[in-house]
């Protein structure tokens, strides 16, 4: 969702238009405008390229803004899981609005026109923002693991998610800082750049962007592929021995919709930002495609597919999640296509029983599995059909009564940790 070295676009966009100018201003303004003649593009390009990223700025930034409306606004909504999701939406627009136009703008024409303070911002918010969001999906795949294959041990609190929202955040301003602290402008007698000044200009850039590379895109994708891997393999592997009633088979349903959504946010970030490490690797590795002729429309494509995961995960919460597909419905209700149902409206409502009846009803699946059991080994000689009468009744009677003495089983410890699998 967020551009792993942007600082890297900076000496990157220098290079990929300007190479000789960062590497030696001093060689006058005949070099830098032969250079800069290279690389001039027809307005028919510029304005197709524009068009191209202000869609990307315009659904990034709307889309994501609505997500944090649907959060905040609905108290269903605020669940663990949400609560990242929000962190995630954030740091999307964030990017979007802050970076996306910006840097094409750069780019494209290659003179920095917004000062030396926010040089510094825009080298050092990109890795801020992609080390907050892929690390706010990293939170996510640990907590879907957590509650599948671990339901009884204690889930996060608010409190909790918000102190693992605050380390996210503290890490990815200490990874970034480099590149804030050496980030500066440069005037050249017909521009100004922007780019990072490591002390070793041949070495550092390439050496961060490794470290870069590992450690918000290689390694957390790892941990995702990981815990995925091992809850998709609970989760459709096979079904709990057993265990047969209607309410396990929804939240069955349920948890593999959560991770099926999930794991599609997790490729799409993956495949948006693959093709822009593979740049700068490349050009890392081989300093002469700086030069190339093509480079800078390499560099606007692999970029834009970069900045464009910051639109796409609210598309995917609209088509898989009915709660978020309801609240866009009801942010869209003025449009006169988009018509909210009851059952819309449902979705997002809250009432003030509905989580001791979640617990009850997770309950009830234990209860239920436990006294059929029971039943099962006493009622040796009894008929199928009576069997299925009474087994029947049996069940009737535990969901009443496990929907009006809730509370006695919080107070036992039955239902402490049974927290209502509510994604969205």
């Amino acid at each position: 969702s967020s551009q792993p070295e942007q600082s890297q676009n900076h000496s990157g966009n220098a290079k990929a238009i300007l190479p000789t100018s960062v590497k030696s201003p001093h060689n006058g303004s005949n070099i830098t405008a032969n250079f800069t003649n290279q690389f001039v593009q027809p307005p028919w390009r510029v304005a197709l390229w524009s068009v191209a990223y202000s869609f990307v700025l315009a659904v990034a930034v709307f889309g994501n803004l609505i997500v944090i409306w649907i959060i905040l606004a609905h108290k269903r909504m605020r669940t663990v899981t949400n609560y990242f999701l929000l962190n995630l939406a954030f740091s999307d627009a964030s990017m979007a609005a802050f970076n996306t136009l910006i840097n094409f703008i750069y780019a494209t024409h290659g003179e920095w026109y917004f000062g030396d303070a926010y040089c510094k911002f825009h080298n050092f918010f990109p890795v801020t923002s992609v080390f907050a969001s892929i690390y706010s999906m990293t939170a996510i795949a640990v907590d879907r693991y957590m509650a599948i294959i671990h339901p009884l041990k204690p889930r996060l609190s608010a409190k909790a998610t918000t102190g693992v929202i605050a380390c996210i955040w503290s890490l990815a301003v200490v990874m970034a800082f480099p590149l804030c602290y050496f980030s500066t402008t440069r005037t050249l007698p017909r521009r100004t750049l922007c780019y990072v000044a490591w002390p070793r200009m041949a070495n550092d850039s390439f050496m961060y962007h490794i470290i870069v590379i590992v450690l918000i895109y290689i390694l957390p994708l790892l941990v995702m592929a990981v815990t995925y891997a091992i809850v998709g393999v609970t989760l459709w592997g096979g079904e709990i021995p057993g265990d047969s009633s209607d309410n396990y088979h929804g939240q069955l349903r349920a948890k593999r919709k959560v991770v099926k959504m999930m794991i599609i946010v997790v490729v799409t970030f993956a495949l948006c930002w693959l093709p822009y490490h593979v740049y700068f690797l490349v050009t890392g590795l081989n300093k002469q495609l700086s030069r190339w002729k093509y480079i800078q429309q390499v560099y606007l494509s692999v970029m834009w597919l970069a900045m464009s995961s910051t639109m796409y995960n609210p598309i995917i919460y609209c088509c898989l999640n009915s709660r978020f597909r309801a609240g866009f419905k009801r942010a869209f209700c003025w449009c006169p296509f988009i018509k909210v149902s009851s059952y819309d409206e449902l979705e997002l409502r809250s009432i003030r029983s509905h989580r001791t009846r979640q617990s009850s009803m997770y309950t009830l699946t234990r209860m239920d599995t436990s006294m059929l059991v029971v039943y099962d080994s006493a009622e040796t000689d009894g008929s199928a059909g009576g069997s299925r009468k009474r087994s029947y009744i049996t069940s009737r009677h535990t969901e009443i009564s496990g929907s009006n003495s809730g509370s006695q089983r919080m107070q036992n410890g039955a239902a402490q940790n049974a927290q209502p699998e509510e994604f969205c």
